[in-house]
């Protein structure tokens, strides 16, 4: 199947690249991974519906959601050889490309959703965008992804010491595999699509994500403690393939960044509403929800953060705490 995908993409890449005249439509391809109720999937239609205005029609984003095309990790592959045109990711399997990406999974490191953005919005932000382009990627912006909290099966994390022996899915990031193994536990990278059977049959104890994405999973049905830790805020990048992106002309590429800046926007006034509805839904649907005391969290990852002394990672973690 993900051969035939393959060659259904490569015949769609042929066509962008054949339609990059201004007087004909140029069509791009946007893969992911969530459900389409999710704030994300939305802001993609948002940004969509801001390049058909800003071209007149001339352009056009066909969305291929819920994983049709692969994991985030197959997508980005498909992005580097110009067979799909953008792909939405976590910042964390970024790492594999731009080392300094790791600062949005050290632990504790964001005090709060302002803080957060500060950062997304600063030179280093913008930086950390523009490294993606040697992995022939093109950082087109950030969404919001809110905090990250751990969810479990058989009780509640109420302290570090709760986790330990206990096995977590986490994102596919060496930093995020320390982060849990910091906490006492033990890190499993699964793909998210196999999640929910990985929690039913006792291959993880557990996982950990953002209020939306775990009642959206419905894995709140089977994970029924979540616990607001709030251990990293790690963006979504919205991710374009550099060899489409420089396929277009100056007026295309400008017509998508500024479709592209309108989504941000939009996803960022739906993001707070959406993780507090989900929230809300959760409990009243008998998740125990738990708001531990995240010091003894913090404590417990000083010597992780101490890893990074006298190393160009350490400065920049100095210059995101004084932000």
């Amino acid at each position: 199947m993900q051969k035939i995908h393959l060659v259904i993409l490569v015949g769609i890449s042929y066509l962008l690249f054949a339609c990059t005249s201004e007087n004909k439509k140029v069509h791009l391809t946007l893969g992911h991974i969530l459900d389409t109720r999710h704030v994300v999937h939305l802001a993609m239609e948002h940004m969509a519906e801001r390049l058909d205005y800003y071209s007149n029609g001339k352009m056009e984003i066909v969305i291929y959601p819920g994983g049709q095309l692969g994991s985030e990790r197959e997508m980005i592959e498909l992005l580097q050889i110009g067979s799909l045109s953008m792909t939405k990711v976590s910042a964390s399997p970024l790492e594999g490309f731009v080392p300094e990406m790791k600062l949005f999974s050290i632990p504790y490191l964001m005090r709060d959703r302002d803080h957060f953005w500060r950062v997304l919005n600063s030179d280093l932000g913008q930086s950390l965008l523009d490294k993606v382009k040697v992995a022939r990627l093109k950082g087109m912006g950030y969404y919001d992804a809110g905090s990250r909290s751990f969810y479990t099966k058989d009780g509640p994390i109420r302290t570090p010491e709760d986790l330990q022996g206990k096995k977590i899915r986490v994102l596919n990031s060496p930093t995020a595999v320390a982060t849990v193994k910091a906490l006492g536990g033990a890190a499993t990278p699964i793909a998210f699509g196999e999640l929910y059977a990985a929690i039913q049959q006792g291959v993880v104890d557990g996982a950990e994500n953002n209020p939306p994405s775990y009642y959206l999973s419905r894995h709140y049905e089977i994970a029924r403690y979540y616990s607001l830790d709030e251990h990293t805020f790690v963006p979504d990048v919205i991710l374009a393939s550099l060899p489409v992106w420089e396929s277009l002309t100056l007026q295309q590429q400008e017509w998508l960044s500024r479709a592209m800046a309108d989504s941000i926007e939009f996803q960022k006034t739906l993001w707070q509403k959406d993780s507090d509805k989900a929230l809300a839904t959760v409990k009243a649907e008998g998740v125990e929800v738990i708001y531990p005391d995240k010091a003894a969290f913090q404590e417990k990852v000083k010597p992780f953060h101490a890893t990074f002394d006298n190393s160009p990672i350490g400065e920049q973690i100095k210059l995101i705490k004084q932000m």
